[in-house]
């Protein structure tokens, strides 16, 4: 039997790992191959296995923490995908807030699973609103320093490094952040893509494809350093009941709520990690979503449809107290909806402060296979 094609692909939060995932999803698809998804949250609810389900992939989710803290419940996941028509290549998007994941994925990956699985290079997506700060040594970027050691330990455990979102980004810009990159990370190949629009994706889907002695880097890290930059997120997880009497814009609510808790946290002073939202209509849906405090809302996939009910998914990542923050989104998304005519029931709400990580395995020296 062929052995499964298994991609992990890792980032800060809001770096562009769901978009990349789809994209990549397609591009195996279009290539006659069955594709299968695991998706990673600290909790249930995440908008990102709503999302790819809704854009017709096959998707399972491991909650509760990290891939590395689940290991087992993330080989149980694919073996799910696998239970009827056996998938080609497994696309894994793990927590933006963990890091590690050499040592404590891909190497027992190898060690453990080596014959049914082959480990693609681990590539990390990188995110300019927040890295360019914390590259340039920047103060008052929005992130304390151990949120940045986090941020700094994804990249140095990567196979490639892939800078994401260069549509957004003047040529200067772009200029300067290739640079602080292979300054800090040096003989690490350097991609530039647009997730979005597709911009240099072929050179990304070729990096993935390469066969080697990849997956080798195992880190020095402090895990007390690392588990009290985690702890510094506030993370929340909502799905909330909308219905009005008359049709509404679903696209416009979407960016009207996550616009309102973006103002609702700069007076807070809380820097936002990420901010999703996604709409669930009768046959369609959309995404609004919000990946730093100083940036606009987008909507990443709109819908373009009006429609009387629908149910409202957020999750939001955001350098606040847990509390705090659903106080927060129990005030602004009622208002919000309400001054468009609609009604708001919320059905679950998880706010909390992500547990010290505590990997499944944790290998110390990677293996030459």
């Amino acid at each position: 039997m062929n052995r499964l094609r298994f991609i992990m692909l890792g980032g800060f939060l809001g770096a562009g790992k769901t978009t990349t995932i789809a994209r990549l999803a397609k591009h195996y698809t279009d290539r006659g191959h069955k594709v299968g998804i695991v998706t990673n949250d600290q909790a249930q609810g995440l908008v990102d296995t709503t999302s790819l389900r809704s854009q017709g992939f096959e998707v399972e989710e491991v909650a509760g923490a990290c891939f590395c803290c689940r290991f087992d419940d993330l080989i149980s996941r694919v073996g799910a995908l696998g239970a009827g028509d056996r998938p080609d290549v497994i696309l894994a998007e793990p927590v933006g807030s963990c890091t590690d994941l050499v040592a404590t994925v891909v190497q027992p990956m190898k060690d453990l699973y080596g014959a049914r699985f082959e480990v693609a290079p681990y590539v990390v997506l990188f995110k300019p609103s927040h890295g360019l700060k914390i590259l340039r040594g920047e103060t008052g970027g929005g992130f304390s320093p151990k949120a940045a050691y986090i941020f700094r330990k994804q990249l140095e455990e990567a196979d490639a490094i892939v800078i994401n979102r260069i549509d957004e980004m003047p040529a200067d810009e772009l200029a300067e952040l290739t640079a602080l990159v292979e300054r800090d990370f040096p003989n690490v190949p350097v991609l530039r893509m647009s997730a979005r629009t597709g911009q240099g994706f072929e050179a990304v889907a070729a990096m993935l494809e390469r066969d080697g002695l990849f997956g080798q880097k195992i880190l020095d890290i402090d895990y007390d350093i690392y588990a009290e930059g985690e702890a510094e997120l506030g993370w929340l997880n909502s799905s909330i009941d909308v219905s009005a009497d008359v049709p509404f814009a679903m696209d416009r609510l979407l960016l009207d709520v996550v616009a309102a808790l973006q103002e609702g946290l700069r007076a807070e002073n809380a820097e936002v990690a990420h901010l999703k939202a996604i709409g669930l209509g009768e046959a369609t849906f959309g995404v609004a979503n919000l990946v730093a405090s100083k940036l606009s809302p987008e909507l990443s996939l709109p819908s373009k449809a009006n429609v009387r009910e629908l149910d409202l998914v957020l999750n939001a990542r955001v350098a606040i107290d847990p509390a705090r923050l659903e106080a927060l989104v129990r005030l602004i998304v009622p208002a919000v909806c309400s001054a468009r005519g609609a009604r708001t029931t919320i059905r679950t709400m998880q706010s909390f402060r992500p547990g010290r990580p505590t990997p499944t395995y944790r290998y110390a020296v990677a293996s030459e296979a």
